[in-house]
Parts: C-alpha cells; sequence; structure tokens
C-alpha cells in the first residue's frame, strides 16, 4: 500500500523559515520524481517545487524562487523542502506528491492517482 506524508507545517512569524518533510512507504522513492504543491482556502493548488530522482531537475514557481529550496535524501528516503523568507501569502496547505510530471525543470504537475498525495500540512505565516 503506497503512503505519502508530510511534516514540518507551522506558524511562523513573516520572515521566518520552516522545513517541510516528505516520506513515503510502498513505492521506489528513488526512482520518483518528487513534488511540492500548495493551496490556499479560495485558490486553486499550484506547484511550488518539483525534483528529479538524482536531483539533476528541478522546478521552481516563481513565486518561491530563491527563498525555497528542494532537496532529497536517498538514505532516508525523504524530500525536503525548506523555506526561508516566508510571506503571508505563503500561507497554505501543502501537499507532497509522487510521481510527478517534471520536464526540463519548465514544467510540473501533479499525479492524477489520488494515492500519490499526501494528507497535506499547514503553514501559516503571520504578520
Amino acid at each position: 500500500q503506497v503512503q505519502v506524508a508530510e511534516s514540518g507545517g507551522g506558524l511562523v512569524q513573516a520572515g521566518g523559515s520552516l522545513r517541510l518533510s516528505c516520506t513515503t512507504s510502498g513505492l521506489p522513492f528513488n526512482s520518483y520524481n518528487m513534488g511540492w504543491f500548495r493551496q490556499a482556502p479560495g485558490k486553486e493548488r499550484e506547484t511550488v517545487s518539483c525534483l528529479s530522482p538524482r536531483g539533476y531537475t528541478t522546478y521552481y514557481s516563481d513565486s518561491v524562487k530563491g527563498r525555497f529550496t528542494i532537496s532529497r535524501d536517498k538514505a532516508k528516503e525523504t524530500m525536503y523542502l525548506q523555506m526561508n523568507s516566508l510571506k503571508t501569502e505563503d500561507t497554505a496547505m501543502y501537499y507532497c506528491a509522487a510521481g510527478v510530471d517534471l520536464r526540463s525543470g519548465s514544467y510540473c504537475t501533479g499525479p492524477g492517482a489520488n494515492n500519490l498525495w499526501g494528507q497535506g500540512t499547514q503553514v501559516t505565516v503571520s504578520s
């Protein structure tokens, strides 16, 4: 059974930092493109950042470039999202997904299968 789980969300003041983690089970983590997505209340889900299995290809949305860093630890089979210089507009539910469609660092979209998504972790940035 495939499971995807995020952790690390919380409440932080603007300008602060958080690190999200994502672990999986039931799938070959080190063979999958992985990604972070977010959805704020009343808004559509958006792609935040994606990463290829060996880290050679990355994607960042324009809104987080230069502030967020995606990474993965092969041995721990864990993906991270280091979020610095957080802004109030970063407030959202953040989701991890496995098997994202990542193309040359310019395009990334989430998987269609529901079981490749985590349940989400809330990030709230206060002013």
